[in-house]
């Protein structure tokens, strides 16, 4: 039995951690299954994830092989039961849609041929530039259902509850990013038909005269008026095209999952991927999230997976992805955890032009952070490489393989097509083992969090359509794109988190705002909000909230008109903007409590006059005020409008000014450090610490100013990540803390990954500890004992500590 309950995973009743390979079966010989299979084991995963490409399995109307008859690489029957005889879970992932370079994106050559209807147009009636298609067009689904039907049949008996590997399945892939990547809009005239539906549904006759100055009843009047909008409606456009799209991607989804439980494919979760990293950042992702989170908060039984494509998680990009996740988590149910199904691996290689090479630390680095934020399920991808084959009826295409990529493919992954480790393997399979070896316990632990929330407005990435022609639509894109992330999530986020908050996430948009679930809000802002979140962020302040604003204090709503609730509550009126160029050095100058940090150069400041309130950054000569601090209600904002730099001990006594202060500290001189903690119902915790730099550090940790490890330094040696256990019990053995991570735990004793030149482990047991030379036990008072390590962890990094009659149910765990 699966259940998604409590942000857990729950198979059988117990909770887990699934780390699985994408390994795809059709772009590998049959003889080379077993090998990648074997791969996977020794790397330490616990389930293998595929594609099932419809291109391949039915290249011709009708002609649908799932078994192996006409090429054997097509088994898929067969490629999942043989997961399953070696004790793996599988992750079906059947599209209709699934990308992975192949060509049309994975659907047949047939359908659009048979449907051509289908293809969407876009502004202005153009072409589309990608292999995208209207998702509810009739023709359409009705070969999806068909599609579903036939790989359905191959799927049911191997569902879990029937004694089968498969645990989840995934619903198309990356729905809506086609369009978005390439700002043509699905704009068919089944998708207009629906859209003026959509507006009869929500806006009464007198209003929708008001907002569209045309006939909405005139399918061919509104077509014309939609590819091409005019100025006075582009805006009510741009919103509500946003969200028609939400709510059609939502049914699409939902008619795909009725596909599948018609066909008894039932009682697993089903997934809805997202996707939206590009050039290695984290910036567009919300817009994925965006797109698609009504799509899988709609049903208890959906999931959102993450597509994380960055390369290094380093100085740079580490804000980005622990954002992410916790944007992600700010919209999902209650109930539902972070998934990640796209978990990029291996060297970056993609293009095979050897230029982009990432550190081996990258997977690891963001396995551990996102284990730490409460992903249950990462999927490697891809984590071997394999072949394209070519197509029987040849298509003339340059070369006829089944994919964009050439004869071979994935030879960027830790295993190449041919079966090779490259250089990234062994690092990815270290926190792959880090993680499985302590997963009963991860599994059911979340992510300690201060007082801090960082505010995400999912509308403020409703960006994915833009009519080109239009300057209104522009001059709100670019804004909400300047205050969004950018500046923000390097200055601000970065900052917060070297300071050493950790941080939740809250969608202050659709989810009550109460200064007794956040009492400190982070909020990056636009000179565009909607009159609802300012109202409601005006109300939290009244109720005793505190709220950290920054970017622009908002002067208008999302359509343009003018709006200044927020503004009014805060005493600020907006009087300008001022902005640096190659020969204008625009500076702000500190004041008040923020007097130390000088004079700063910046280039964007918004004008500020104030009616009440205390001002801390003033516009370098003049008297305009570009950051205050005034009580507002019950409540106390800091407000920030102009663009900082980094300045982590500013950002910090910001939060300090609201009255939140981080938990988990350290002293090292040098930033570079990120750490959290995550801890059960019973009081067990590991410790999360990532060292971004190319250095060693050392320094002393604390939690509540106290410190840890009896007040001795650790040392995190350059690249590193260490999850250490602090208060972790093994039936009568309690691993008060140590500088080791534990490895495994055996029959007579607890394996450990040695991180120092003297690792030091504290146990509390009244079993008995052997002595052994590779280590030395103190017993320091009643049935405590200090182990220190006799081996260097550069040298030799493994350790047992030896308890005799530590029992087989341990030794499992």
């Amino acid at each position: 039995m699966i259940e998604i309950t409590n942000k857990q995973i729950v198979i059988d009743g117990k909770p887990q951690i699934i780390l699985s390979g994408e390994i795809h079966y059709y772009r590998l010989d049959r003889k080379d299954w077993q090998d990648r299979i074997d791969k996977l084991k020794m790397a330490g995963g616990n389930a293998v994830a595929s594609y099932i490409p419809w291109l391949c399995h039915e290249p011709a109307e009708g002609q649908v092989d799932l078994t192996g008859e006409t090429k054997e690489e097509l088994d898929l029957a067969g490629f999942i039961d043989l997961c399953h005889e070696n004790g793996l879970y599988f992750f079906a992932r059947p599209g209709p849609f699934i990308m992975a370079e192949m060509k049309n994106e994975g659907i047949p050559y047939w359908v659009y041929e048979k449907h051509p209807e289908s293809v969407p147009v876009g502004w202005d009636g153009q072409e589309v530039t990608t292999p995208t298609l209207d998702y509810l067009y009739p023709g359409f689904l009705e070969e999806t259902r068909k599609w579903y039907n036939h790989v359905m049949e191959i799927l049911r008996p191997r569902l879990y509850q029937h004694g089968g590997p498969i645990i989840a399945l995934q619903l198309d892939n990356e729905v809506g990013m086609l369009s978005w990547v390439s700002n043509v809009p699905d704009l068919t005239e089944n998708v207009i038909t629906g859209f003026r539906e959509w507006l009869h549904e929500n806006y009464d006759s007198q209003k929708l005269r008001e907002r569209y100055p045309f006939d909405l009843s005139n399918l061919k009047a509104a077509v014309e008026a939609v590819r091409s909008p005019k100025e006075d409606y582009v805006l009510y456009l741009q919103k509500d095209l946003g969200y028609f799209m939400r709510h059609r991607f939502a049914k699409y989804i939902a008619t795909l999952k009725d596909y599948a439980q018609k066909s008894d494919v039932k009682d697993i979760p089903y997934i809805v991927n997202i996707h939206g990293t590009g050039g290695g950042r984290g910036f567009t992702y919300p817009i994925g999230i965006s797109q698609l989170y009504e799509s899988y908060i709609q049903d208890e039984d959906l999931l959102a997976g993450s597509d994380i494509y960055f390369g290094d998680l380093d100085m740079n990009t580490f804000q980005d992805l622990y954002l992410i996740n916790g944007f992600m988590e700010a919209v999902n149910l209650p109930h539902q955890p972070l998934t990640s199904v796209e978990f990029n691996c291996g060297d970056g290689n993609f293009g095979q032009m050897v230029g982009e090479r990432y550190d081996p630390s990258a997977a690891d680095f963001k396995a551990r952070m996102c284990i730490a934020q409460g992903n249950r399920l990462l999927n490697y991808y891809l984590f071997c490489g394999g072949r394209n084959g070519r197509f029987d009826v040849p298509e003339f295409d340059g070369n006829n393989r089944i994919a964009s990529t050439g004869e071979r493919h994935g030879f960027a992954a830790p295993v190449s097509p041919e079966g090779e480790f490259n250089y990234t393997f062994d690092r990815m399979a270290q926190s792959m083992k880090a993680i499985m070896a302590v997963s009963d316990k991860l599994a059911a632990m979340n992510e300690e969090r201060d007082q801090v929330t960082f505010g995400f407005i999912p509308d403020y990435y409703m960006t994915e359509y833009r009519y080109p022609k239009s300057k209104k639509t522009q001059d709100l894109l670019e804004n909400l794109e300047k205050n969004r992330a950018g500046n923000v999530w390097e200055a601000l986020g970065r900052a917060l988190l070297l300071a050493n908050f950790r941080f939740t996430s809250a969608d202050v948009q659709n989810k009550p705002l109460s200064p007794a679930d956040i009492p400190v809000l982070v909020l990056p802002s636009a000179k565009y909000m909607a009159k609802d979140i300012q109202d409601k962020l005006v109300t939290y302040l009244e109720d005793g909230g505190r709220l950290l604003l920054y970017g622009e204090v908002p002067q208008l709503d999302m359509e343009g008109h003018h709006c200044s609730v927020l503004a009014d509550a805060l005493g600020a009126t907006v009087i300008g903007e001022h902005r640096g160029d190659h020969r204008f050095y625009l500076s702000v100058a500190s004041g008040g409590w923020a007097e130390q940090m000088g004079e700063i150069r910046t280039h964007f400041a918004q004008a500020l006059e104030l009616e009440s309130g205390d001002p801390i950054l003033t516009v370098y000569g003049t008297s305009h005020v570009t950051g205050f601090e005034t009580e507002a209600g019950a409540g106390k904002a800091v407000v920030i409008a102009a663009a900082m730099t980094c300045d982590i001990e500013f950002f910090k006594k910001c939060v300090h000014r609201l009255g939140a202060e981080p938990g988990l500290t350290h002293d090292c001189r040098e930033h570079g450090i990120f750490m959290t903690s995550v801890k059960n119902d019973a009081g067990e915790r590991f410790l999360h610490l990532l060292n971004l730099d190319g250095f060693d550090k050392k320094f002393t940790v604390y939690k509540d100013g106290l410190s840890l490890f009896d007040g001795e330094k650790v040392e995190l040696h350059a690249k590193e990540g260490v999850m250490l256990p602090y208060n972790v019990e093994y039936a009568d053995v309690n691993i008060v803390s140590s500088t080791a991570e534990i490895a495994g735990v055996e029959p007579d004793g607890i394996r450990f990954r040695l991180t120092q030149a003297e690792d030091r482990i504290r146990i509390k047991t009244d079993k008995t500890i052997l002595s052994h030379e590779s280590y030395t036990v103190k017993k320091d008072e009643e049935d405590t004992y200090l182990i220190r390590s006799n081996k260097h962890a550069k040298v030799d990094n493994e350790l047992t500590v030896f308890i005799p009659g530590l029992t087989e149910s341990e030794r499992e765990c």
